[in-house]
This record gives structure tokens, sequence and C-alpha cells, in this order.
């Protein structure tokens, strides 16, 4: 049978506390056990004491001085607290007895040295019989013999049985239906995270745990769920911008080739027109295939860092290499490159994942840099760290655009910027390698000075 979480949670508590109230009645039990007996026990030994100092010895005789003490009630009857007494000698042989046994004889133990004490019964009648030696003069001259009814004790024991076995069972269900009760109780804030999260779906996704007043674990989770959540709809807002900007991103290039071609066929023209209209949309084309393979980068370093593959190479021989592959750039618009490095450094990380990085900060500095400006590249380190420097004159970025650069298809709005070709991919993907080699990327910018990429390397 399935068990709901609530009625589990009844029936492990109502186990643990069925063993926690069987131990408490059994205790209870044994204590009114032993003290009932105990009671008896001492009451017998009062009787001891008196009836000593009730004898004398006269030779081998024991006589009984104060004869009055056999018509006390206890000595008399036998169904209200009765007393027996029995003086025998060593062999057994009654010499007195109280009234009350009449034909009867307490039970009688040969040969004992020692008081002794034991459970036994007389006319159908529960006792508690003790045995005590009889001296004169360090002589053992025969034995007293007194018991007492447990007859009363033995019935309230039963009765507390009998109450403590009506009781457990009835105990046991009440306490099951209160931690019945508790735990449905408890429980509740669970159940209202159930009805919540049942109301999320792909499409909405604004929905909230209500978060519990007491700050306990029902409040945790609450907390991390709905943490969780916003991580959820933040990543699916940006799916969704990402899929607009790239359906945009993707259009317009198609839309401006499609309008020169519609344009270019509605009338004969000029060679050079021809010429000059194809070489446009060769450069979107080109435009276009760029777009596409920087998408095609974004989406396949998402997931990459079971691909990663570390490595040793040298920082020096890998800037200078990407550097030579812009030459023509560096050339054509006349920037002054210039290179501080105190040693040969060795980084230990991916070095083709690497080498995409160092490409597109690389690019950007140029892309960016004004013409005839400077690009420095540097890197120093000390016992913690490798700071790796890649700085450009020019426009800067808005103090605003700073933390959104790493954005899919950000571009400021500064007309200085916006001037500059491009797609607005190039960082992002600078980021997310970043952050998948674990290297620190920060970036420090004056506007209309200099721009600041740093890349961090911790040792």
């Amino acid at each position: 049978m399935q068990l709901s979480f609530k009625n589990r949670i009844a029936l492990y508590y109502i186990i643990s506390t069925a063993l926690l109230v069987f131990v408490v009645f059994f205790a209870v039990y044994s204590t009114v056990k032993h003290l009932v007996f105990q009671s008896v026990t001492e009451d017998i030994e009062k009787e001891i004491k008196m009836h000593q100092a009730e004898m004398k010895f006269n030779g081998k005789q024991i006589v009984w001085i104060n004869k009055e003490e056999w018509e006390e009630k206890e000595h008399n009857v036998v169904n209200l607290n009765p007393v027996f007494v029995q003086i025998t000698d060593l062999q057994g042989r009654t010499i007195e007895k109280s009234p009350n046994l009449k034909k009867e004889h307490l039970e009688f133990q040969e040969n004992i040295s020692s008081k002794t004490y034991k459970n036994s019964t007389i006319n159908h009648q529960d006792i508690k019989l003790s045995q005590t030696p009889i001296f004169d003069k360090e002589k053992k001259v025969g034995y007293l013999l007194i018991a007492m009814s447990i007859e009363h004790p033995l019935q309230l024991l039963e009765s507390l049985k009998t109450i403590l076995f009506i009781l457990y069972p009835i105990v046991l269900i009440v306490l099951f239906l209160v931690a019945r009760i508790i735990a449905g109780r408890s429980i509740q804030p669970v159940n209202e995270i159930i009805r919540t999260s049942g109301l999320i779906t792909k499409d909405n996704l604004g929905y909230r745990m209500e978060l519990p007043k007491n700050k306990d674990e029902i409040y945790s989770l609450s907390e991390n769920i709905n943490k969780l959540l916003d991580r959820i709809e933040s990543a699916v807002e940006r799916e969704k911008q990402f899929t607009s900007d790239a359906s945009h991103e993707l259009r317009t290039p198609l839309a401006v080739i499609k309008g020169t071609l519609e344009v270019l066929i509605r009338k004969p023209r000029e060679k050079e027109e021809y010429e000059k209209k194809i070489i446009f949309c060769i450069s979107e084309v080109d435009r276009l295939n760029n777009l596409v393979d920087e998408l095609l980068l974004l989406a396949r370093f998402e997931n990459q860092k079971a691909n990663i593959r570390n490595t040793a190479f040298s920082l020096n021989t890998m800037t200078f290499e990407t550097l030579a592959r812009f030459s023509d750039k560096i050339t054509n618009d006349k920037i002054n490159i210039k290179t501080n490095f105190e040693k040969d450094f060795q980084i230990h990380t991916d070095p083709d994942k690497f080498q995409i990085i160092l490409s597109n900060l690389v690019s950007n500095a140029l892309k960016y840099c004004n013409k005839e400006g400077e690009v420095m590249l540097s890197a120093a380190e000390n016992e913690h760290q490798l700071e790796f420097q890649i700085t450009n004159t020019g426009t800067g970025i808005p103090t605003e655009d700073i933390d959104k650069v790493f954005r899919p298809f950000f571009r400021s709005h500064s007309s200085d910027i916006t001037a500059v070709k491009g797609v607005g991919l190039g960082l992002s993907i600078v980021k997310k390698l970043c952050d998948l080699l674990q290297i620190n990327i920060q970036i420090e910018s004056n506007t209309n000075q200099k721009t600041t990429f740093k890349l961090i390397f911790k040792k």
C-alpha cells in the first residue's frame, strides 16, 4: 500500500513513540511492583523485630512472653491484612503459631543460616514468607516464620497491568491522529509549493513560491526555488532576445541583397554600376557568412567544459602570431603596435580556445582604434596571478555600456562606435570562453581616450 508523505511521517512517529510508551509503561509497572513488595518486606521486618523481642529462652525451650499478642486481629483473621506467625525448632516442629493459621503450617526450609524470603501460598492465598533463624547465645535454637498476605498488592498490580494494556493502544491511536494532524500542517507549505509549481509553464514563468513566515528549511527551499526560477526566466528571456536579434541580423543582409538585385533588374545599366552593386552584395554575403560562423561558435561553446584540453604554451609567441595575421589591417590604418613582455610567459590553458579569445580581442582593438592610433599589448605577473592587457586608443566605451558589451548582438549607440561594422558577437564569444577557461576578464575605458581589456590568470 502506497502511503502519503503525511501518513508516512505519522507512521514513523508512532512506531518510535510506541517503543517509548512501552518502555515508560514497563518502567511504571516495574516501579510500582518493586515499591509494593518492598512495603510488604518492610512490614515483615517490623514484625520480625517485634516478635524477637517477645521471646525468651528456658534452657532449650523458646518461651513466648506476651501471649496477648496472639489476640490481635491480624493474628486471628485471614481476610484483613493477616500476619501469620509460626515458631519452630531446628527440625521444623511447631512450638507456637498464630491462631489464624488454625490447622495450617507455614512452609519450612531446613538448614538455613540466614534470613530468607520467598513467595508461597496458604489456604489458596498468596503470601510472602520470611524464615529467620533464632539464636540463643550465638547458638541456633529454632526458626521464626512470618508471612503476610500479598493478595491485595497482586490485585493492585493486576489492575495496573490491565489499565496499561487498555491505555497502550488508545494512547497510540490518539498520538497517531495528533501526529497526522501536525504532519499535515507541517507539510502544508510543501503542498503550496506543489500547487504553485503546477502553475508554472514555459509560457508563464512569472509565478513565485510564497515565502513562509518562519525562516526554516521550507523557507530555504522556497527561496532557492524562486532563485532557480529567476535564473530560468532570465535564461529564457535571453534566449528569446538572442533568437530575435539573430533573426533580425540574418534578415538584414538578405533584405539588402534582395533590394539591390531587384533594383539592378529593373532596367539595363552600365557595366561599372553592375560591378559596384555585385561587389556590395558580395560584402553583404561575407558579412552574413561571418555572422553564421560567430553564431555557430557561440552554440558550440555553450557546454564545452568536458572538451577543455589544457596544456602549457608561450603567451608571447601566440600574441605575435596573432598580430601577424592582422598585419594588413595594421599597415593600412597605420596603427602603432607596442608590446611589453618582461619575459617569455608560459600559461596553462586550452590553446585553441585561447587563440579565439586573443584573435577577437586583437581584432576588436584594431577595429575601434583611431587612424594612426596605438595598440599596446603587455603582460606582468606576481606570485598570485598573471595579467595580460590589450589597450587601444580611440573612442572608448561609454561608462553606461561597459556592463553590456558582453551581451550577444549588443551595439553601443555612440555614433563613433556604430560607424564601425559588426554584429556584436565577438565579445560575447570572448566572455563565454573566458568563463569556460576560468579566466577573469575586466574592462577599463575612458571615453575618447583609450580602452583596456585585462585577462587575469590565477596561478
